[in-house]
């Protein structure tokens, strides 16, 4: 099916010539699912939308039936420059392998990504490969490599001393995975990420200090505030790393857009996110990967850390938290993005609100006023799928064609 999409669609210029209407089944907008509409196609935008739209003439008319037509997804967490840590271990990624591996890996990783139907993806980190995720961007907005429009962090920003790898003789300098700071300087840091191209700043609010030590803050609350303001005021939205509740509550009160995974959370920590209009990324599917890394199979009871994540994210609903579509790809493999969205559904959420997290939800929590829906004016980026993931989430791994700005993949 997705030969016969090529043929009918794709053309030698940079975006679609002629007006196309695309006639799938079923269109989810972005909030609703609806049968009997159509989208019509003009170059790099969507033009109309709805039940009664006609092709004008000279258009061409793509009949795709029993398909459903997305907006084209947004992955909220992902990070291209890692590769699943059953292949290779984190320390060993950011120590041995060479940047131009690194890079060219993310290539790959990028494609694998925009084909499985997401066509914005925040990469939340390079973790110690520098400011390659900048260039990485450039690249495919430049049509060199082919991906997703990129939402960019660069380095990470960590307390000093809190980050790894770790385990050298005190003392020796060892290549971090991201940038450490303190006191002052992590404003500065803040600022420096910026001027490197960052189009957001990611902080880490706790870690472990030690091998086997849990999850304890990091950054002091004036430490978040000053840099958290200094990317509000360069107009950067900022993504904190934070499991614990009181890292997760500094970060709220200094202003975080996002908290990154939140597996400890309790419900007073979730209540002040909610008031706050924080969104949560629970990153389920990250825990789930390396809980079957360590050899569990998948049967109940689940491990304490993937049964902590269940109870958080669920914490976190109650309490009425927006929740951000991301999986902390690169953990898992990428192009299997759709992992978080099953473990979604499976820990509670409806595969509409789940579609809305990976549209609309992350639209909003990313400042995407140009996608994330289906809607005359936005872009055309879309994604056709076999079948109904309104009714079964499985649907979204069913994909049949990819269109990026009017142009299909």
């Amino acid at each position: 099916m997705r030969i016969l999409m090529i043929l009918l669609l794709a053309t030698a210029a940079p975006a679609l010539a002629e007006p196309t209407l695309l006639k799938p089944a079923r269109v989810f907008d972005g909030e609703t699912m609806h049968a009997v509409w159509q989208v019509l196609v003009d170059g790099d935008r969507i033009v109309a939308a709805g039940s009664d739209v006609t092709a004008p003439a000279g258009a061409k008319v793509v009949d795709l039936p029993g398909a459903t037509l997305l907006p084209g997804l947004i992955e909220g967490h992902t990070h291209l420059f890692l590769h699943p840590y059953n292949e290779t271990k984190w320390d060993d990624q950011v120590l041995h392998e060479p940047l131009a591996l690194r890079t060219a890996r993310a290539t790959v990783a990028a494609r694998k990504t925009l084909m499985a139907g997401f066509t914005t993806a925040r990469d939340l980190g390079t973790e110690g490969a520098g400011y390659a995720d900048v260039g990485l961007k450039a690249a495919i907005d430049q049509g060199i490599v082919p991906g997703p429009r990129l939402i960019v962090v660069t380095r990470a920003i960590v307390a000093t001393g809190a980050y790894g790898p770790k385990g050298f003789e005190p003392g020796v300098a060892v290549p971090q995975g991201a940038e450490e700071a303190g006191g002052e300087g992590v404003a500065a840091a803040a600022r420096r990420q910026i001027a490197a191209g960052a189009d957001e700043i990611k902080l880490y609010a706790d870690y472990h200090w030690g091998p086997g030590e849990p999850s304890r803050p990091t950054f002091s609350q004036a430490e978040l505030t000053g840099a958290i303001g200094a990317a509000h005021d360069a107009g950067r939205r900022v993504a904190v790393h934070a499991s614990t509740p009181e890292g997760m509550r500094r970060a709220v009160i200094a202003g975080a857009d996002t908290i990154e995974h939140g597996s400890e959370g309790d419900a007073a920590v979730f209540k002040l996110m909610r008031e706050r209009g924080t969104v949560l990324c629970p990153t389920l599917a990250a825990g789930d990967a390396i809980a079957r890394y360590r050899g569990w199979n998948g049967a109940e009871p689940a491990p304490p850390g993937v049964k902590g994540d269940r109870d958080a994210f669920r914490l976190a609903r109650a309490a009425g938290v927006a929740i951000c579509m991301g999986g902390d790809v690169g953990v898992f493999s990428h192009g299997d993005n759709a992992r978080e969205m099953a473990l979604l559904v499976a820990n509670g959420m409806t595969p509409i609100e789940v579609l809305r997290a990976a549209t609309t939800v992350n639209a909003r929590a990313f400042g995407l006023s140009d996608r994330g829906r289906i809607a005359p004016g936005l872009l055309a980026d879309l994604v056709v799928v076999t079948g109904d993931p309104g009714k079964d989430i499985a649907a979204v791994r069913q994909v049949t064609m990819v269109m990026k700005g009017g142009v299909v993949q």
